[in-house]
């Protein structure tokens, strides 16, 4: 029974061992990349077509449920670039992008994945992961920085350009828009890019994340960041977001149960490429199977409480290993 309870609940293994050290190296790092969340879930929100405030709610409860059900003590469950992307070439055909409409079927599409996922799992179907080779993982890993990193692009240039999981069609559309770059808000994005090399390198002690995003809010609340024209945020609904059972009919579920379905291969197989490229420097295993279930039951909460679908996420997992998490 016990061994059941640690297959289904891996809190249950690691959880009586944890100390003091582990917190040290724990509190750091969630409270960078909880930082790095909040800009970066709103920019994901933005490209999946939603308002910026559902990328905070699916920041919210999918990663609480992942961090007692995953196996792996790095990954970083939220909204990710890849599946925004994937969210917004699903839906833009069949609703206008920001609408309620659009909204619930993002909301009820989260939901379909989740339980996709968590069925594979329950089906003992993460073996699939032992067919992707190394040189595989290497490739989606690389391709899917690539792509995250130029759909990213025209908000350091302050332009709009369309977003596209395409490679030639995100060239094409940046060699469109370069001309109309803004110069002050392309010299503050290279200023916090260079601020986090040059801290990685010399301070690499220091959260450089932190302390970039920190310092960005300070100094555009001081010289009024919009007034120069270099778009911000803005206000945001206040409040956590409430429980709700996402609306859906028949037709609904026919019409978004391809888009589920590649939604939860795709996600599973980003999350386990992550989890396993990070497993291999440190004393732990993935159980894919596992893995499944847990990011089924994250999409399925989170769809409960308006999260958009998730899962685990590049970069964020980067900085809770660097920073010590």
């Amino acid at each position: 029974m016990i061994v059941r309870i640690r297959e289904f609940l891996p809190l249950a293994a690691w959880l009586s061992t944890y100390s003091k050290s582990d917190w040290r190296g724990d509190w750091p790092a969630g409270l960078t990349v909880g930082v790095i969340l909040i800009p970066q879930g709103m920019a994901y929100a933005m490209i999946a077509g939603l308002p910026v405030v559902y990328g905070l709610y699916a920041a919210l409860v999918p990663q609480i449920v992942y961090g007692f059900l995953g196996t792996s003590r790095h990954l970083a469950v939220g909204p990710v670039a890849m599946d925004s992307l994937l969210v917004a070439a699903g839906l833009t055909g069949i609703a206008v992008a920001g609408t309620g409409q659009y909204i619930a079927l993002a909301l009820l599409l989260a939901l379909m994945m989740g339980l996709l996922q968590l069925a594979m799992g329950m089906l003992q179907l993460g073996f699939m992961v032992n067919f992707l080779s190394r040189p595989v993982i290497n490739g989606f890993t690389s391709a899917a920085a690539l792509i995250i990193g130029l759909n990213q692009l025209p908000h350091m240039l302050g332009v709009s350009s369309d977003r596209s999981n395409q490679l030639h069609i995100l060239l094409a559309g940046f060699w469109d828009v370069l001309p109309e770059t803004h110069v002050s808000t392309l010299a503050v994005g290279l200023i916090a890019t260079v601020a986090l090399m040059a801290m990685k390198r010399w301070t690499p002690r220091v959260p450089a994340a932190l302390a970039v995003v920190v310092a960005s809010i300070v100094v555009s609340w001081g010289m009024g960041f919009q007034s120069l024209g270099i778009s911000v945020v803005g206000v945001i609904p206040k409040g956590l977001p409430s429980f709700s059972v996402p609306s859906w009919n028949v037709n609904d579920v026919q019409t978004l149960l391809p888009i589920a379905l590649t939604l939860s291969l795709v996600a599973f197989m980003e999350a386990i490429s992550i989890a396993k490229s990070i497993e291999e420097r440190h004393d732990y295993l993935v159980d894919a199977n596992q893995e499944l279930r847990a990011l089924g039951l994250a999409n399925i909460l989170g769809s409960l409480f308006q999260s958009y679908p998730t899962t685990g996420g590049f970069s964020r997992t980067a900085v809770t290993e660097q920073t010590g998490g």
